[in-house]
């Protein structure tokens, strides 16, 4: 069994960490050596690629819509277990506004698109970009929604913002137009011709896209000013979160077998939740959270904690796929 799991591991490390790893690393040497701007890249990515890699993998997944609801019931129980772990933490941890707020978003979101969405298609293929694009529909309603409130916290003139900002989100729409198409029987999984190719193909460009964008961001984080309130939410995110979402995937598969009658549904769910911490918070916390001169700032904690938590999910994500995959968990 310890060889079959060795072996495991470094299938895992090869086929599905290595690659993201690389074309990360990619992203941080333009950003070391030509010094490459991430926000235009981010915002194509964002109004452009994601969007349309929702709208086709939701349009044309096989995955039935009681699947769907399973996946987002699953991010909304999720989040909320969270959010009050890591609330709780934070303040036993002697954390006020800013920083709570900060902690708290960093501890619980996780990076499910740039990284998750990636990782999910190369350890479990195209059932796995599927589930991830759906958790990354859940996750993005909360995160623009929650998630700016908690970065809004002890900001209330910004607060209207953060209500407004869930609408400027094209992949919201993106999410309406799949429903619509999908209700009106125009797209299904077998669906093909030139306009839904186009699509996929547009979708498909996010994901080495997104990862270049991830290095870029991760080349510009300075650790060493916020390494001491950053353990909170690091060990919260690599630590907490995968015990929640297998507690929730076997909650949701004993209550309802049905929904999760392909076991990789529930595996990618538990992997989406344990990929390190989110870009977004950082985005939401600039945007939306109080301006403060305290060192270190809620966006210096939040940007540190994605740097440690995506280099520490490197070992602990090698040995949770080939466990998810065996069928050892889940």
């Amino acid at each position: 069994m310890f060889d079959g799991l060795v072996a495991g591991m470094l299938g895992t490390l090869g086929s599905a960490i290595l690659p993201i790893v690389a074309i990360a690393g990619l992203g941080v040497l333009l950003g070391r050596t030509l010094d490459v701007d991430p926000g235009p890249l981010n915002d194509v990515a964002v109004y452009v690629l994601v969007p349309a890699l929702v709208f086709h993998s939701l349009a044309t997944t096989p995955l039935s819509g009681g699947t769907v609801v399973a996946i987002l019931v699953g991010v909304v129980a999720y989040t909320a277990i969270m959010l009050a772990i890591a609330g709780g933490v934070g303040r036993l941890a002697g954390l006020t506004e800013p920083l709570l707020g900060a902690v708290v978003l960093a501890g619980v979101f996780s990076n499910a698109g740039n990284f998750g969405i990636p990782l999910s298609e190369f350890a479990f293929g195209t059932v796995g970009r599927q589930t991830a694009v759906a958790y990354i529909v859940g996750q993005s309603v909360l995160l623009y929604t929650l998630g700016a409130a908690v970065a809004a916290r002890g900001a209330a003139d910004r607060a209207i913002d953060a209500v407004r900002a869930i609408l400027r989100v094209p992949l919201l729409y993106a999410v309406l137009a799949a429903l619509v198409v999908r209700a009106f029987g125009l797209v299904g999984p077998e669906t093909t011709g030139s306009a839904i190719d186009t699509v996929e193909m547009v979708g498909v460009a996010s994901i080495p896209i997104m990862l270049l964008v991830l290095g870029i961001q991760l080349e510009r984080v300075d650790v060493s000013a916020t390494l001491r309130v950053t353990v909170t939410p690091a060990l919260l995110k690599l630590a907490v979160a995968p015990v929640v979402a297998i507690a929730i995937a076997l909650t949701i598969t004993a209550v309802a077998p049905a929904v999760f009658a392909d076991p990789t549904v529930a595996r990618v769910f538990v992997l989406e939740c344990a990929a390190p911490s989110a870009v977004t918070p950082v985005i939401l916390i600039g945007e939306f959270g109080p301006e403060t001169p305290a060192e270190p700032t809620p966006a210096a904690i939040a940007s540190a904690t994605i740097l440690v938590t995506t280099l520490a999910s490197v070992p602990l994500l090698t040995l949770l796929i080939p466990l998810l995959e065996s069928g050892t968990i889940l």
